[in-house]
């Protein structure tokens, strides 16, 4: 399609849904108002129903709608067929309907407890009622009178008597024998064993869709937008780190180069590669969010599983660079560390490499546990193990073998943000020492970075920000992995569980007066 074919289909969906009032209104969040429940509600719907499918799914349509704008919005629904001559079956779930909107229905399915009460023409329900017993009474919506009919939930005590009323037990019992014995219920198991008998029929042509590049280009646009629009995704950490920052700069200001300086050193870069990266932590909620979307934009077929990871990467990169940046600077020049452009390069790479990883990790965390709390604790975990064995609070060779050691002491991204910003900052270095007798000496940074903090002095300080990007691609990669392996399980769970059903239906050709199981409705 092309764009302007798009702009009319979504123009016209939303003047389907009454929605031209609130074009260019932003949907809203904790930090604006934005569209009410019920326009969010109508906005939702707009969204099944710009790909025009032949079988829509709806749950709740109504939810949050008067009864104008519901019997609107449902007479819309019901004349889809109508704007494009295609026929489409429109399955719903909704409760109270009022008596107009009960009228689109051309169908009707009564469920009580997972039985089947009533399955038919929603025109003939009424008159099934009355001749079960229950007729509806006088200016009542029908509707309503189906649902008091069959519902249990709040049946009076037995003790408590039930003068001149028919138990709901029993009524529904009524109704549900009365359905079997129907004539409705005949030809809805004949139809189901026709079904059994045929093929899975022809296969349907294939949706079209958009291609790899259009895919990652919208939605990294759409991801964009919404990070900078989100005060609390970035901005606020921005204002955060900046406080950090400053507070980091100002404790540690003018380092100089004396001996006490090589401790102070180490330990303002120890939290910075890690405590001031750990804070990306508090992106995890936007991330729960955004898995959300894509779930349910994914189960539709809207867009690949790669587009969205290629998305979510690049539209997060303009902001990390923001934050790592800005903090870095103010961290590195206040406090005085190694001067050189050249370096301070370094210092912010390494420092917005850390920030990737904790957003990929906390990504990970999301796509395998998607509750909130849970997923912050986790997240929190993962990386204080890391932070542990990463090589400063206890130097690498006194880490204990095999686990901490091997692997995770080599697993931890720490352990490459600690010695490339080691390298970074004291080679190159002389430092002032005094031995015992008084005679005062030089220390290279060579010597204090090999003896001291035990670096590994085989490689520069290059391979580890290498190693640090090599990690942010693998953690994309497994992410990638992880959300298609969750689908494959899905797809596989769901096969597993319809299988019992297809031998139920089988049953129905050697039987076909056996009671279905609720789900074999057609």
């Amino acid at each position: 399609m092309s764009k302007a074919e798009k702009k009319e289909r979504a123009e016209i969906t939303i003047r389907e849904m009454g929605l031209q009032d609130a074009m260019n209104t932003r949907i809203g969040g904790w930090g604006s108002k934005g569209l009410s429940g019920g326009q969010k509600r109508r906005v939702s719907i707009c969204i099944e129903l710009l790909t025009r499918p032949n079988l829509l799914f709806l749950d709740e349509p109504t939810s949050g709608l008067d009864s104008a704008a519901s019997y609107y919005v449902m007479s819309r629904i019901a004349n889809l067929d109508k704007t494009d001559g295609t026929p489409r079956t429109v399955i719903t779930s909704i409760h109270q309907p009022s008596s107009e909107v009960f009228q689109l229905f051309d169908n009707l399915c009564l469920l009580s407890a997972g039985r089947t009460v009533y399955f038919g023409p929603a025109s003939a329900a009424n008159q099934f009622f009355s001749l079960c017993g229950f007729p509806c009474p006088t200016l009542q919506n029908p509707s309503d009178h189906f649902l008091k009919t069959i519902n249990k939930d709040f049946e009076q005590d037995i003790e408590q008597g039930m003068v001149g009323r028919t138990p709901t037990e029993v009524a529904i019992d009524t109704l549900i024998k009365s359905y079997k014995e129907s004539e409705s219920y005949q030809q809805v198991q004949r139809q189901v064993a026709e079904l059994c008998k045929q093929d899975f029929g022809e296969e349907l042509e294939k949706r079209s869709h958009a291609g790899f590049l259009t895919q990652s280009f919208v939605l990294t646009r759409r991801s964009f937008m919404n990070m900078y629009r989100d005060r609390g995704y970035y901005w606020l950490r921005l204002a955060v780190y900046i406080t950090i920052a400053l507070g980091l700069g100002t404790i540690y200001q003018d380092l100089g180069h004396s001996y006490e300086s090589i401790q102070a050193r180490g330990s303002l870069i120890m939290f910075v590669s890690s405590f001031l990266t750990f804070m990306a932590i508090g992106g995890f909620p936007s991330f729960v969010e955004d898995m959300k979307v894509f779930e349910r934009e994914r189960l539709n077929g809207h867009y690949g599983v790669s587009a969205f990871v290629f998305a979510n990467t690049f539209s997060s990169l303009p902001f990390l660079i923001l934050i790592s940046v800005i903090p870095g600077a103010i961290t590195y020049y206040v406090a005085g560390l190694h001067k050189g452009f050249e370096h301070f390069v370094y210092f912010a790479c390494v420092l917005f490499a850390c920030m990737m990883l904790v957003e990929s990790l906390m990504m990970i965390v999301a796509s395998i546990v998607p509750n909130f709390l849970m997923g912050i604790i986790a997240g929190a975990g993962i990386q204080g193990l890391m932070i542990m064995c990463g090589g400063f609070f206890q130097l690498p060779n006194n880490i204990p073998k095999p686990l901490w050691k091997f692997p995770l002491y080599y697993i931890a991204f720490h352990k490459y943000a600690y010695q490339g910003l080691f390298k970074n900052e004291f080679m190159g270095t002389t430092f002032p020492s005094s031995d015992q007798g008084g005679k005062t000496s030089s220390l290279s940074g060579e010597h204090i970075l090999r003896d001291k903090w035990q670096v590994e002095m085989g490689y520069s300080k290059w391979v580890d920000l290498a190693i640090l990007v090599g990690m942010i691609l693998l953690y994309r990669v497994l992410f990638l992995v992880i959300i298609k392996a969750i689908e494959k399980v899905k797809t596989i769970g769901t096969t597993l569980l319809a299988m019992p059903l297809n031998k139920r239906s089988m049953q129905i050709l050697v039987n076909p007066s056996s009671t279905p199981v609720h789900g074999e409705n057609p």
